[in-house]
């Protein structure tokens, strides 16, 4: 194989056994914010 397909080959090698690699990501859950009560909004007759 030429040089440069090689070069490739090893490029790509590397970035599929990176993405596969052992991942340690934390999960954080934030607590929602409170939410303020439904109320319903005034409604006008103008006509």
């Amino acid at each position: 194989m030429s040089k440069s397909v090689k070069i490739i080959m090893g490029l790509a090698l590397l970035t599929v056994v990176s993405a596969c690699g052992q991942r340690n990501d934390e999960v954080v859950y934030a607590d929602p914010a409170p939410v303020a009560p439904i109320v319903a909004e005034p409604t006008y007759s103008k006509y």
